[in-house]
Formats: C-alpha cells, sequence, structure tokens
C-alpha cells in the first residue's frame, strides 16, 4: 500500500488565499519573504503593507536602542560617581569626616532630596544632627529593619510607615521614594526623594552595594 502526498498547485493557493485576506495578519513575517512586482493594482497595496511591517520593526529596533543607549550612559555614570566617591573617602583622615563626605556625596551627586544615616555606635567628633543619629543595636526601633539588615540587600521604593518615621522624623511626609543600604556592621543609609519615581522596586541595587563597601572599608581604617 502506497502513500500518496496532495500536492497544491499556485491556482489553490491563490484561491485559499482569496477565501482567507487576513492571512497576514496572522503570519506578518511571511509578507517580508514574498516577491512582488512593482505594478499598480493589488501588489501594490501588498508592497506597502511589507514596506509599513519593515518600518514598524525598525521604529522598535530604535527605541530599543535608545533605551539601551540610556541605560550604558546612567551605568557610566552612576560607575564614574561611585569610584569619585570611593576615592573621596579614602582620602579622609577621620571617620568623622569620612561619614560627612558620604552623606554630602548623596546629597550633591546622587539626586538625594534628603539623605539621613543611622549609626550603631557613635563616632568621635561627629555629633548627632539633622542627618546623623545614633541608635543602639538593640533597639526596639530598629525592629522593622532586622531582615534587610540581616541580608544586607538594598531595597528601593516606598518604605512602610515604622520604616520612615525612624529614618526621616519630621520630614517623613516630603519623601515619596527611597533608596535603603543597610550596613549589617554599621547601620543604616537612606536616599530619600520627593520623586515617587526616583526610586522603585526592581532597580539595580549594583551601584548601591559599591558604595556600601567603600564605606565599610573606609572606616575599618580607624576601628579600634
Amino acid at each position: 500500500m502506497s502513500e500518496t502526498t496532495e500536492t497544491l498547485g499556485a491556482h489553490e493557493v491563490a484561491a485559499w488565499l482569496r477565501r482567507h485576506p487576513t492571512f497576514l495578519q496572522q503570519f506578518p513575517d511571511l509578507s517580508l519573504t514574498l516577491v512582488v512586482p512593482r505594478e499598480e493594482g493589488s501588489a501594490a497595496s501588498l508592497a506597502s503593507y511589507q514596506l509599513e511591517v519593515l518600518r514598524d520593526k525598525n521604529r522598535e529596533l530604535s527605541k530599543r536602542l535608545r533605551e539601551l543607549f540610556a541605560n550604558a550612559e546612567e551605568n557610566e555614570r552612576l560607575a564614574v560617581r561611585t569610584h569619585q566617591l570611593a576615592l573621596a573617602l579614602m582620602r579622609q583622615d577621620t571617620a568623622a569626616d569620612t561619614v560627612r563626605a558620604m552623606a554630602a556625596t548623596l546629597a550633591e551627586d546622587f539626586n538625594g532630596d534628603l539623605v539621613q544615616m543611622v549609626l550603631f555606635e557613635p563616632i568621635d567628633g561627629l555629633d548627632e544632627n539633622e542627618w546623623l543619629q545614633v541608635v543602639k543595636r538593640d533597639d526596639a526601633r530598629l525592629q522593622p529593619f532586622r531582615d534587610c539588615l540581616a541580608d544586607g540587600e538594598p531595597l528601593c521604593g516606598r518604605l512602610q510607615p515604622e520604616k520612615h518615621a525612624l529614618l526621616y522624623g519630621d520630614n517623613a511626609d516630603q519623601v515619596q521614594s527611597t533608596a535603603l543600604l543597610p550596613l549589617p556592621a554599621l547601620g543604616l543609609v537612606a536616599v530619600g526623594s520627593r520623586d515617587p519615581n526616583r526610586f522603585f522596586p526592581g532597580m539595580g541595587t549594583l551601584f548601591l552595594q559599591m558604595m556600601g563597601e567603600a564605606l565599610e572599608t573606609a572606616l575599618a581604617r580607624y576601628a579600634r
């Protein structure tokens, strides 16, 4: 018993396409492989359709390229700033000056509207002020931060009210988003923004981690 294979001719294919005029909408990639004669009539509309598909793909690729280029530029700026921060911290002569340099850099170079630091232990020559407070590691007010301090992973976005209250105090209502850098050996560093979209969950935190490591390394020189 032999098998037979039904072969469609050009006329059958053409007839089928006439009965299914929306076929190319389901498979737009096929339009890019068809050879269309340059002449007036229905073929001209198909050629226009092919051109429009190509234009759509070109616009999408151009959009993605612009986004990639913008991300690359932003990452380059952050890399330069992080490197400059590390150098600035290592140039300081005291632990107090190191912490001040960290706070100043975050406020000036990283678009921070409100920089706040919480240290577990006081530092000689550095008193509590509007951006710095000392809170003992076992203080109950740090309970909401236990998890992030345990894993040391930065957080970005809108923080819970109890975290806001400790970090920003009377200015908590001004902060709509935060980049929080937990330093298990030292305390907490927070950069607050009035823009709710400035810091958001899911944004990259690599540079935040690098800044935290730079601060810890710089302060380690003064550890007793």
